[in-house]
């Protein structure tokens, strides 16, 4: 049984700086359906136009941007060696390549986080004493 998702293949194509081949169009579908479970169970209240923006930015993160580069998308800092074949990567804090995960921008798009609030119990007991 599919999962309902926030956003199309076409959707994420349209975000990306590249074109999508047919395997990764296939793949595509199924990460929107991760995305939507994992967004219904962080913030099944959100904006369905952010749940949407955030779906494209969680598949496009775990696609890749398809470069030949040898760099990995989110990648912060990096190096090489030539002879004694070491390679370093840095990725930036909340995820790793080819998995789905919130960035800190989707979160805050997604409301999670922004609200400041507080609670006192002691406003309850002082109503129920002055009523």
């Amino acid at each position: 049984m599919a999962t309902a998702t926030y956003a199309t293949v076409a959707d994420v194509q349209a975000r990306m700086m590249r074109t999508m081949s047919a395997d990764e169009q296939t793949l595509c579908g199924t990460l929107l359906e991760d995305a939507a479970v994992m967004i219904d169970a962080y913030a099944v209240n959100a904006n369905a136009s952010a749940k949407k923006i955030v779906s494209c930015n969680m598949v496009i993160r775990a696609l890749g941007d398809g470069q030949s580069t040898g760099t990995p998308l989110g990648a912060t800092q990096g190096s090489m060696s030539a002879l004694g074949y070491t390679q370093s990567w840095t990725i930036s804090s909340g995820g790793s390549i080819g998995q789905l995960y919130f960035a800190k921008a989707d979160r805050q798009l997604l409301w999670k986080g922004n609200a400041v609030g507080s609670y006192s119990p002691v406003e309850e007991l002082a109503a129920e004493v002055f009523i």
